[in-house]
């Protein structure tokens, strides 16, 4: 297999950071005491007087932030993807989504790849929660070039954004020329026997087990689907219109994320054959980021195992 450099999503994110703090002045920073782990301290250094520790109070910050949008400012919220979305749900619904106000909430340490922390910081529920919510986007980039253009993208967006970023460093898959518009997919790989759609640290696995299967012969369409919601329906219509057959794959769970947004609209646009494949109604355990990904078969030699199966039962 091919190699890839692996580095940090949230080192892009830091850096992005800087980068707009010094374009917008009206840009604050707010963090729950996480901000060594969200890379949001590079922002504090440079800008002490824009940045705001909020301390351990997640339901605070997310408040604090919608506050601080009302009065003009252009908030970006870190902190742990579990605590983001699970402890301050309620404050981002009433506050944020239902109040339609611009904040950005960038999320890092999500999915199982979290690793050694366990189960109950492993958040596998944050794109179901967090897209069901209106006025809401929901993003998840791929590797660290597109985080960048990702959150670059979100911040110059009006209204709620939430993204999600990982915790361990990952295969870099893109390049500094990479472009991302939200609500749009890309395919990223040609092919005819099969669609194949990955969110996120997913995509490296997809990209590598396509690679595997052509050696069989099976021709593998890859669609990076980095925009949840909104999601790229008619893109991976006009693909599955071609292949027939649809496979998701994500690190979260297969009950309301991006296999099941993604089955919400082809049923009612183009039935097809789907193979949703994540976390199967589980909640993780500890181990390694790359230990993790291969006992729930997110890795590359479990996604071309998965993929066969699904072929062979098709």
């Amino acid at each position: 297999m091919k190699e890839f450099e692996y580095r940090h999503l949230r080192d892009a994110y830091g850096e992005v950071l800087l980068e707009l703090g010094e374009k917008y002045r009206d840009m604050v920073v707010l963090d729950a005491d996480l901000s060594s782990s969200t890379r949001t301290a590079r922002f504090g250094a440079k800008f002490p007087e824009r940045f705001f520790n909020v301390g351990v109070s997640e339901q605070d910050l997310m408040s604090t932030a919608a506050g601080l949008a009302i009065g003009g400012k252009r908030p970006v919220v870190s902190t742990f993807a579990i605590f983001a979305t699970g402890r301050a749900w309620e404050q981002i619904r009433q506050s944020i989504a239902y109040a339609n106000v611009n904040v950005k909430i960038v999320a890092s340490h999500g999915g199982v790849t979290v690793g050694e922390d366990g189960a109950t910081h492993q958040m596998l529920e944050d794109f179901a929660i967090m897209r069901v919510l209106p006025n809401m986007r929901v993003l998840c980039p791929a590797d660290y070039y597109e985080t960048k253009v990702v959150v670059r993208k979100a911040f110059e967006t009006e209204g709620p954004v939430y993204i999600r970023l990982s915790r361990a460093k990952f295969p870099v898959i893109f390049d500094e020329k990479h472009d991302f518009e939200i609500g749009r997919a890309q395919i990223i790989r040609e092919g005819k026997d099969l669609t194949a759609v990955g969110v996120g640290i997913t995509v490296y696995g997809l990209l590598q087990a396509a690679e595997e299967l052509e050696k069989d012969g099976i021709s593998i369409e890859i669609i990076n689907s980095p925009s949840i919601k909104p999601l790229d329906g008619e893109t991976i219509k006009k693909s599955a219109e071609k292949t027939g057959k649809v496979f998701t794959v994500e690190e979260h769970s297969v009950i309301g994320g991006l296999g099941s947004a993604i089955a919400e609209y082809l049923s009612q646009h183009y039935p097809v054959k789907m193979k949703i494949h994540g976390m199967k109604d589980v909640f993780g355990r500890s181990g390694t980021a790359m230990e993790l990904l291969s006992y729930y078969k997110l890795d590359p030699t479990g996604i071309k195992e998965e993929i066969l199966k699904f072929l062979e039962s098709s």
